[in-house]
């Protein structure tokens, strides 16, 4: 089962499931959908209303959930930073509520989580360990309060991973389809001075950590997802003009206190530095395709027209 399954991770995760020959059932606020896939079955769920199918655990072996309202969609105002908070632990309340009603079979929860819990950087910059403690902002206590809302699962003898997200890049949209904006008019938009590292994550690989806990039973706790190798948004945003562009673009920088103006309280973690190591999740055996951002850039501009990626 996959919650956010119609999400930009859900589709990719979804396709790579059903090619390593998995059934999957995605949750949905669509009453009575139904797939042409024989593979896929479709669930309805109902976060605001507290809602959900009393048979959509029905011959489920393991769940990962995905669902959340995007972090920088939006100017974060008070309403719609309820929003972000409540769609991640009251969809978890529902499934931690289904779960212990026992008419299933799940074995696994994987819950995804984001590196907002870690904050800035400190000024030595070590890259933060999953024991690292949540930060006191709004993101930490968010994703303190999103890995907790899951937790019940533990005490029904469920093995329970949480994946800490970096920056997931893809050419179906996301954060990438930003960076590539300015890029289309010749200019390559550095925000601020450029040197905030960014954790990031090529898509592929994140749906691939994903199938590596739900194969390996023996893996249970917190996992960072990123790629090990962090790249300041200047070099990523370089990188992916010379890409695009070849030498035909400008290089700009936009200055913190106009994306301040512009963003409101969410610039915040555009201009923050957060260096995240991969190095636990490697240590279980996962191999990353895309170690660094140059062949993972590769890839991403490779597989898709311009028109594709944005």
């Amino acid at each position: 089962m996959i919650s956010g399954g119609t999400g930009l991770v859900g589709k990719e995760l979804t396709a790579l499931l059903l090619d390593l020959g998995y059934q999957v059932v995605i949750l949905t606020r669509k009453k009575d959908l139904k797939s042409s896939n024989p593979k896929i079955r479709y669930a309805y769920w109902n976060i605001e209303k507290n809602q959900m199918d009393d048979d959509a655990m029905f011959d489920i072996d393991a769940v990962i959930h995905l669902a959340g309202a995007g972090v920088v969609e939006k100017r974060w105002s008070e309403k719609y930073k309820k929003e972000i908070a409540d769609s991640r632990t009251k969809s978890s309340s529902i499934l931690m509520d289904a779960l212990s009603k026992g008419n299933h079979r799940v074995k696994t929860f994987i819950s995804t989580s984001a590196i907002g819990w870690y904050g800035p950087d400190k000024p030595n910059i070590v890259p933060f360990l999953e024991e690292a403690p949540s930060n006191d902002d709004f993101l930490g206590t968010t994703c303190k309060a999103w890995e907790e809302s899951v937790k019940p699962c533990l005490n029904m003898g469920i093995r329970l991973c949480i994946v800490r997200t970096g920056i997931v890049l893809s050419n179906k949209g996301g954060a990438l389809k930003e960076f590539i904006k300015p890029i289309r008019m010749g200019m390559a938009a550095i925000l601020g001075n450029g040197e905030q590292m960014i954790s990031w994550i090529h898509i592929k690989d994140l749906c691939r950590l994903y199938v590596h806990l739900l194969e390996k039973e023996n893996l249970s706790g917190v996992f960072n997802g990123v790629a090990p190798s962090p790249v300041s948004n200047k070099t990523l945003t370089i990188s992916l003009a010379k890409k695009i562009r070849k030498s035909f673009f400008i290089p700009i920088h936009v200055p913190s206190f106009v994306l301040k103006w512009v963003m409101g309280e969410s610039s915040i973690e555009v201009l923050k530095s957060t260096t995240v190591s991969s190095e636990k999740i490697h240590s279980t055996g996962f191999q990353f395709l895309f170690p660094t951002i140059t062949p993972a850039l590769n890839e991403l501009t490779n597989r898709a027209s311009e028109k594709e990626i944005g």
